[in-house]
């Protein structure tokens, strides 16, 4: 069972634009999502052992349809490429994949130093799109954040964790060759540039509580 608490929507997100880096295509996206995946696997970051994605047809929209496929084997291995091609719905023989999400559970550090492994610590996709690729990593967890969900400053859960996601950015921008767009803020967070932005504190030391939108 969970003990984190998760916000329904991001406490931060960065996009990476691989257009000039990496070509379109599934091939080129699962390479991709090998190469990220296995950064944030070596941090305790992400563990991934399945592939999210829906389908569609160009012209004509979404067809509804989506697969799950767990995998053993590399997210860019010849196998898993075939088993993704495989899935696609025989309704729909012209239909091409959207997002690849990769799902697995990733370690995070309570205040007393003990870790915990939580499913889907952090959320992490590419586009295959034939208009460019691209890749997406978002966090919804207050580890994060100095502040948690309730407006409580939690520096000793804020300093075992928040490094590590700093670390993660670094790598990713190096491997991946260039710089993310930082998403949306919303009301859980706003990115930063190698993590989630604190908030000036009000007057008694604490932030924003939005736990009654949790």
């Amino acid at each position: 069972m969970s003990t984190l608490m998760r916000a329904p929507k991001e406490c931060g997100s960065w996009f990476w634009d691989l257009e000039e880096t990496a070509p379109p295509g599934l091939e080129s996206a699962l390479k991709t999502a090998q190469t990220m995946a296995g950064v944030l696997k070596k941090l305790g970051l992400l563990f991934p052992f399945r592939l999210e994605y829906d389908w569609y047809v160009l012209d004509s929209g979404y067809t509804g349809v989506g697969s799950t496929l767990s995998v053993s084997s590399a997210l860019d291995a010849p196998e898993t490429l075939a088993r993704v091609r495989g899935s696609r719905p025989v309704a729909f023989p012209d239909a091409q994949l959207d997002d690849v999400h990769v799902v697995g559970s990733g370690t995070w550090v309570d205040a007393a130093g003990n870790t915990h492994r939580e499913p889907r610590l952090i959320e992490l996709s590419v586009s295959p799109q034939p208009i460019g690729l691209s890749a997406t990593l978002a966090v919804y967890h207050d580890i994060w954040k100095w502040y948690d969900f309730f407006g409580r400053p939690h520096p000793e859960v804020y300093n075992r964790n928040a490094p590590r996601l700093a670390q993660a950015l670094r790598e990713l921008n190096s491997v991946l060759g260039v710089e993310p767009e930082l998403g949306e803020p919303t009301i859980f967070g706003a990115a930063a540039e190698l993590g989630i932005d604190t908030p000036d504190p009000y007057d008694d030391g604490s932030g924003p509580d939005v736990s009654d939108s949790l």
